[in-house]
């Protein structure tokens, strides 16, 4: 069975509003070498609609960094599916809306043949833990404190505590550390 791998950039006070922080290059490179790894990824509207036709357009211009272009190159290579009842049609080839059943639709896909998914944004990720459904979380943690913006797993109602075992963790040069976690 496939794993559900939820990834994120977050601030030391869990700020995960991406308006607050620019991720440097080797945070680009930590997270275009976990999208090598998955073939599908799985956003919601609002991050679906973040990414694209932001990342597109980078791939397509190569105007930014090489590490900006290389994550731009390996997200639009791999296919999406966006929750969304609002969003009609999707601008990348690659992507699938789906209107509803997140949880039957993600072990649908879980079942399917295939490397592992990767899950972004708040929304989606947070009800994907209530469920249960998420095997691995992947956080890079920023050295700042945002002081403000949206906290990570604001509002997130679980039946019971989760428990995580840390099974690696990374310092950058920056001062980020990248920590992966395995559901127990």
């Amino acid at each position: 069975m496939r794993n559900v791998i939820y990834a994120i950039n977050l601030t030391l006070d869990g700020c995960c509003d991406h308006t607050k922080f620019n991720p440097d290059e080797e945070t680009h490179g930590y997270f275009t070498h976990l999208m090598r790894d998955v073939d599908l990824l799985i956003f919601g509207r609002k991050t679906y609609q973040l990414m694209v036709p932001y990342w597109p357009d980078i791939a397509k211009s190569q105007s930014e960094t090489k590490a900006d272009i290389e994550f731009a190159q390996t997200f639009v290579s791999k296919k999406k599916i966006v929750f969304s009842r609002s969003l009609g049609s999707a601008e990348d080839k690659n992507t699938k809306i789906v209107g509803s059943n997140l949880r039957d639709q993600i072990l649908k896909v879980k079942q399917e043949p295939g490397q592992n998914i990767l899950v972004g944004g708040v929304d989606v990720p947070s009800q994907l833990m209530e469920l249960g459904l998420i095997d691995e979380y992947r956080f890079v943690v920023m050295p700042i404190i945002a002081g403000e913006g949206r906290r990570l797993f604001e509002g997130v109602n679980l039946q019971q505590k989760l428990q995580l075992k840390l099974v690696e963790s990374k310092t950058f040069k920056s001062g980020c550390v990248a920590l992966h976690y395995l559901k127990q």
